[in-house]
């Protein structure tokens, strides 16, 4: 009868130290999100991180019961949204999904109005894309081989845009000119459709430029894709070779997507925030749609994001030092 009793009561004991630890976790759940979510996007509507945060953010409002809405703020290749996000309250409801130009902005400038390591943690990655080299057909380059002639032919008359300064095009472009020895003109703009719509009007002359934005004018024959920057041909344009491949060995750039939050922003939100997107993004809706635009979608925990964003800063500070690029 007392080891009955004595059972009970054990087992009772260990009940409450269950519930109550069971109390305990619950009450350390964020009361996470209470009001509208704020998304700040670094580029235009309609230019590839845009379209990025778009396939996203609407999932979260799903989830949630709370609206997502997106803040376009296009300016100096990003800084303007970085100064937006990190002098934010960071309580979770303002964050930013950027591309790779910010680390590019990062290591190009040496004054910011923040610190790109210190004001702001990383949430996760979202995907990662090939950018892909784009002309317009009237200039009369239909290889990467011929479009290295022809820029040497013609050394600083060449020009080529992208979506900013430090931008992930950018980046590219100098890439391509240190690897193929050539010299071309950097053109900068708010953001892919204004570089696109210029490069079909003969304004610049070549773009390597997000594959979601530069894809629907692939197809359609309003511009010529000459190779993908990956090692691997894009889903998206099977038919295009890499740049590779296609005469200039060696060549390779990855660029990617993620989303960020201001640095002291809860834990629990953030892993919060991590576990929701990547959830997300193992949708099958959600990786054909961002298959679609020529991505691939990939999630990280909130740590190896924050790694791949540091190392990629040292890797362009390198790389700007090395191709004599400085903030104008």
């Amino acid at each position: 009868m007392k080891q009955t009793l004595m059972h009970t009561l054990l087992v009772l004991a260990a009940a409450g130290v269950s519930a109550g630890a069971g109390a305990q976790a619950a009450s350390t759940q964020p009361a996470y999100p209470t009001k509208p979510i704020r998304i700040v996007v670094p580029f235009t509507p309609g230019s590839a991180t845009d379209i990025i945060a778009r396939i996203v953010g609407p999932k979260l409002a799903e989830r949630w019961g709370r609206p997502v809405v997106m803040d376009n703020r296009p300016s100096a290749g990003g800084v303007v949204a970085c100064t937006i996000v990190a002098e934010a309250t960071p309580d979770g409801h303002t964050l930013m999904v950027t591309g790779s130009n910010f680390a590019g902005s990062a290591a190009l400038y040496s004054k910011l109005p923040y610190d790109p390591v210190k004001d702001f943690s990383g949430i996760t990655q979202i995907a990662s894309t090939p950018l892909v080299l784009v002309v317009a057909p009237a200039l009369g380059a239909k290889s990467v081989k011929e479009l290295i002639a022809l820029a040497r032919e013609k050394p600083g008359q060449l020009n080529y845009g992208s979506t900013g300064l430090g931008s992930g095009p950018h980046y590219g472009g100098e890439l391509f000119k240190l690897a193929s020895g050539i010299n071309a003109v950097h053109v900068p703009y708010r953001g892919s459709p204004e570089s696109l719509t210029d490069l079909m009007a003969g304004r610049v002359h070549f773009i390597l430029s997000p594959v979601l934005a530069a894809a629907p004018l692939i197809r359609s024959g309003r511009v010529l894709a000459l190779g993908v920057t990956t090692t691997y041909r894009a889903p998206a344009l099977p038919d295009v070779p890499t740049v590779a491949e296609a005469g200039l060995a060696g060549f390779e750039y990855q660029g990617w997507y993620g989303m960020l939050a201001p640095s002291k922003t809860p834990r629990a939100i953030i892993n919060l925030l991590a576990k929701e997107t990547g959830q997300i993004l193992e949708l099958s809706d959600i990786k054909e749609r961002i298959a679609n635009q020529g991505a691939a979608a990939k999630s990280s925990t909130p740590d190896a994001f924050d790694r791949l964003v540091h190392n990629e800063i040292t890797t362009r500070r390198k790389v700007w030092k090395a191709a004599g690029v400085k903030a104008e």
